[in-house]
C-alpha cells in the first residue's frame, strides 16, 4: 500500500465519484522511449484508464501521454496498452477480487517516485446513483459548516 507519493502528475478525479475505492496499490509502469520524458512534461491524462489483468499481468489500458514534440520516428502510439509492474501475489490478490466480488481496478494518480513513473492504483465497487448524490450532499454539508466556522472565527 502506498501512502508517500509526490505531486501527481495526473489525477483520475472521477474515480472517487464512481467508485468506493477500498485498497491502492503502487505499481510501476512498463514505458517505452519518450513516454517517461510527455509524462515528466504532465502531458498525460488518466481520465477513460482503467486496469485489466490479461495472461497472467496487469495492464493499464487507454492512459494517455501525448506524443514527445523532439521525439520525431521514436514517437509511441498515445492510447497503447501499458504493463503495470506489480508483485505476483498483489496480481493474484486483484484478478479474484475481480473475478468473485465484481470489484473494478482503476488507476487514481500518475507520480515520479526516485525517477521512476508510478501509478497509484485502487480496487473499488462501482456506486450506484444514490450514492454518488449523497456523496455530493455530504460535500455540500461539509463545505457549509467549514464557512460557517470561519465566519465565526473572524
Amino acid at each position: 500500500m502506498a501512502k508517500n507519493y509526490q505531486k501527481p502528475l495526473a489525477q483520475n478525479r472521477k474515480a472517487s465519484f464512481d467508485f468506493f475505492i477500498e485498497e491502492t496499490y503502487e505499481a510501476g509502469i512498463e514505458l517505452r522511449g519518450t513516454e517517461i520524458k510527455s509524462i515528466r512534461a504532465g502531458r498525460v491524462s488518466l481520465k477513460d484508464a482503467h486496469v485489466r489483468i490479461m495472461n497472467g499481468e496487469a495492464q493499464l489500458i487507454n492512459m494517455h501521454i501525448a506524443p514527445y514534440d523532439q521525439g520525431n520516428r521514436f514517437n509511441h502510439d498515445p492510447t497503447r496498452s501499458r504493463k503495470l509492474l506489480l508483485h505476483r501475489a498483489e496480481i493474484d490478490k486483484l484478478y479474484g477480487e475481480v473475478k468473485q466480488k465484481g470489484y473494478t481496478i482503476v488507476p487514481l494518480k500518475l507520480y515520479i517516485k526516485r525517477g521512476f513513473a508510478k501509478v497509484l492504483i485502487g480496487l473499488g465497487k462501482g456506486k450506484k446513483q444514490h450514492d454518488k448524490r449523497e456523496d455530493l450532499k455530504q460535500k455540500q454539508m461539509k463545505r457549509d459548516i467549514d464557512r460557517a466556522m470561519k465566519e465565526a472565527n473572524q
